[in-house]
């Protein structure tokens, strides 16, 4: 793939995406991925210019790559190609846009998995007990606090390993969150989660920064870690992989039902609608773009009603 006749048109609309879009740069690499994908295969149809495709071509590219790639990604890999052909097509390098009528496979609308307020609330209090046992172990009061500041926030796991002690504000006992695009916005969190960062700035970070101090690192890995929230226990910035361990090796401990950081986002936003917030209110905190991506926790709302209808009312 690295040899890909049209490499150096994807270098150049990669660095374009970089520039203008403030895309992330996992979503960078993804919608590198995909294209690349997608002229590797055409060049191995025997196609030598970008002017050569034709719709039927990218649609030839779908069928042979469906089989083996959920809808999902699918879908990921129509926009990022769309994307693409339309950037060449402004910019002069390709003469019309053969991806323009490109439909993006239709998605199932699955509602998200979600823990009911009695298995957070367990899992919350399991995390906390630990901490509150083990005040000289800094992994206990860390883990205690990632898993509370995730479900009082509903952030992502990006936000979570993104945050700088900076970011937070406990006089007002608010975070403030850098998003998908690098937009920033202010979440409210509660006493629980106040005291078990605090817990942890105070007594856990110290002394993972103490314990790593003989270490060797680099500059720039040294004064990442001096802003950093939350740390790995060698005294680095927290990564994304290690936060969902920590979630999942929590919902074991507790007994509830696995689930991963993303998981409680969706708890969190349909547990505050079941308590009356109002719907652009959580729109807001949790960062959507678009009012519908939140409507879909009114429906999970809804769904656990039916449920717990059916279940106390055998009849029904």
């Amino acid at each position: 793939m690295a040899d890909c006749t049209f490499e150096k048109h994807i270098r150049e609309f990669e660095t374009y995406l970089g520039a203008n879009r403030g895309l992330s740069g996992n979503t960078l690499k993804s919608y590198r991925t995909d294209v690349l994908d997608c002229l590797t295969y055409l060049e191995s149809q025997g196609i030598e210019a970008l002017d050569e495709i034709t719709i039927d071509d990218l649609r030839g590219w779908m069928g042979q790559r469906s089989p083996s790639h959920a809808r999902s990604s699918m879908a990921r890999g129509v926009v990022a190609v769309r994307c693409f052909f339309s950037w060449g097509y402004e910019h002069g390098i390709i003469r019309t846009n053969p991806a323009s009528a490109l439909k993006t496979p239709k998605i199932a609308d699955t509602l998200p998995t979600v823990l009911s307020e009695d298995q957070a609330e367990r899992l919350m209090d399991r995390e906390d007990e630990t901490a509150a046992q083990s005040p000289d172990d800094p992994k206990a009061l860390r883990d205690a606090a990632i898993l509370e500041l995730l479900y009082a926030t509903g952030i992502r796991v990006a936000e979570l390993v993104g945050l700088d002690i900076a970011d937070v504000d406990f006089s007002n006992r608010t975070v403030k969150v850098t998003g998908k695009g690098n937009k920033q916005r202010v979440v409210p969190f509660g006493l629980p989660a106040a005291h078990a960062v605090e817990a942890w700035l105070k007594h856990g970070r110290p002394s993972v920064l103490e314990s790593c101090s003989g270490m060797q690192r680099t500059d720039g890995d040294a004064d990442d870690a001096m802003r950093a929230l939350f740390l790995g226990m060698r005294g680095r910035r927290l990564d994304q992989r290690m936060a969902r361990r920590v979630v999942h090796d929590a919902a074991r401990r507790a007994g509830v039902p696995d689930v991963g950081p993303h998981a409680l986002r969706h708890s969190a936003a349909t547990h505050l609608l079941d308590g009356g917030a109002d719907l652009r209110e959580v729109q807001e905190m949790l960062g959507h773009s678009s009012l519908k991506t939140t409507q879909r926790y009114t429906h999970v709302s809804i769904e656990q009603l039916a449920a717990r209808y059916r279940q106390a009312f055998p009849r029904a």
